[in-house]
């Protein structure tokens, strides 16, 4: 798995707040900080835009009244 694909995983799984402890040791010794600011505000967009989505479904579809 190249370096960027690990980092974004490793996002990944800090949006969820499940992460062993030796598990983040090992991948915070090989990532590149740019990468996983990176990762994070991609996750973060597409985080918003799926809530928007979902959001704006709810609403169409009568569930929400």
């Amino acid at each position: 798995m190249n370096e960027f694909a690990k980092t974004v995983r490793t996002v990944a799984w800090s949006f969820l707040g499940i992460r062993k402890r030796s598990g983040h040791e090992d991948d915070t010794r090989s990532m590149n900080p740019v990468h996983i600011v990176i990762a994070g505000i991609a996750g973060g967009v597409v985080f918003v835009i799926a809530l928007v989505f979902l959001v704006r479904f709810v609403v169409a579809s009568g569930i929400a009244t």
